[in-house]
């Protein structure tokens, strides 16, 4: 496939710059600057190594955020763009069948040329091209660019957590469970407050309401008719999840879906991913190595099935996504100004993913966009279920009150935990 010795196009050399006149331009040196940043500690064999088939290497995302740029940008809006590489199209694609045929997803990790020294060459090459389109064209017209633009950033955001994720869960699989290494942001630490807030119910309006960047899952905003409902302040934390164990939470069948106890029994799950049994203790592994569990800390690395049976033994349930999106703060929400509201705002954004009870479903008039961009995320609403907030990996402003991230019900490598609700 990969040929060294292709003569890649060169004729883009400016050099990619903030100080491009357009905001995007600033967005996108950003952006894309954050993550290389993510990847600058990594060896090639740390980004080439593929740990399971729902993974990716960190080489793979770094092309395939590339590739997106490359194909749904500058492939139409630059005339004269000459791709970097001919096989690169096949090899980076993810799942656009509109974009033609792609590399199976489990072999991601066999694909060792091109080598991230390649990689890093093809990311060069985009920039040069977008900093040069940005500047050169009216972003704001009627073609839409703008906003194309914008999904792309915003999907090269999702990679970065992406990144993240699946760096942690190759580097588990190390006998040394080796530190993944400090992110380049920062995020909040949720402070235990013990409460409960209620809500009447009634009817509700939930969904993006047009103002600002969403996903196309987001919306239509729409309508829902709740139930009174609490929903706790508090994530539930490793010391909660050390009382479920205790109790034989992974051994009590009537706790758990049949579903999820066919997993508990197959996978042999006796904790959240990522924990061990150190001397009789529990430790879990975590971006700065394997540590001792620190019960205050929110637990992560949960399948909905466990989320689900911890709600169950906790005499509680999983909130529904529209109770959740009803009460939640906007993420950095000015109205939460006093330190105790700012400390309870904490957990709702920047901890972890909450796994809700709602099915990943199509809001009421959801329309996929036409064209290969319409399969981001309509295809995939069915068998997952729907987690709200945002996590320690999620990069700073990408979060939304609106946001609806999904997986399936066994997932445990994504940075997945939950809160509770009750009737």
């Amino acid at each position: 496939m990969y040929d060294a010795d292709y003569d890649a196009p060169s004729r883009l050399d400016a050099p990619v710059s903030p100080a491009t006149p357009h905001r995007q331009g600033l967005e996108y040196c950003t952006v894309r600057t954050t993550t290389e940043r993510l990847a600058a500690s990594l060896s090639a064999e740390d980004q080439t190594v593929q740990s399971i088939p729902d993974t990716s290497p960190t080489k793979w995302h770094r092309a395939h955020t590339t590739w997106f740029f490359e194909t749904f940008v500058l492939g139409g809006h630059m005339p004269g763009y000459r791709a970097f590489h001919p096989d690169f199209a096949y090899l980076f694609n993810s799942y656009y069948e509109a974009a033609g045929p792609r590399h199976a997803r489990p072999q991601r990790g066999l694909i060792t040329r091109p080598g991230v020294a390649e990689v890093t060459d093809y990311r060069r090459h985009v920039d040069r091209a977008m900093t040069s389109l940005i500047a050169g064209v009216d972003l704001d017209g009627p073609c839409g660019l703008a906003e194309l633009i914008e999904l792309g950033l915003h999907h090269e955001q999702q990679h970065q957590e992406l990144i993240v994720m699946d760096l942690q869960h190759l580097l588990s699989c190390s006998p040394t469970f080796p530190v993944c290494g400090p992110l380049p942001w920062s995020h909040p630490k949720p402070i235990a407050s013990k409460e409960w807030i209620g809500h009447d119910g009634g009817i509700v309006e939930i969904g993006h309401d047009g103002d600002g960047f969403a996903f196309d899952c987001e919306g239509p905003r729409h309508e829902e008719l709740l139930r009174p409902f609490e929903i706790s302040t508090d994530l539930v934390t490793c010391g909660d999840w050390l009382a479920f164990i205790d109790d034989g939470g992974y051994r009590r069948a009537d706790l758990w879906m049949s579903e999820g106890w066919g997993a508990v029994q197959a996978n042999g799950w006796q904790a959240p991913g990522y924990w061990h049994d150190v001397d009789r203790a529990w430790s879990v592994f975590g971006l700065d190595g394997l540590w001792p569990v620190d019960e205050a800390a929110p637990v992560r690395h949960v399948s909905w099935f466990e989320a689900d049976a911890y709600a169950r033994w906790a005499e509680a349930r999983l909130p529904l996504e529209a109770e959740w999106e009803a009460v939640a703060p906007a993420p950095g929400d000015p109205s939460a100004s006093e330190v105790v509201e700012a400390a309870e705002a904490a957990g709702w954004h920047g901890a972890v993913w909450q796994w809700t009870a709602s099915p990943y479903t199509p809001y009421p008039g959801f329309r996929s966009a036409p064209g290969a961009v319409g399969e981001y995320n309509g295809k995939f609403m069915v068998n997952q279920q729907v987690l709200r907030g945002s996590s320690l990996a999620t990069p700073p402003g990408h979060a939304r009150r609106t946001y609806r991230n999904f997986f399936p019900t066994q997932a445990r490598w994504a940075f997945s935990g939950l809160r509770l609700a009750r009737d």
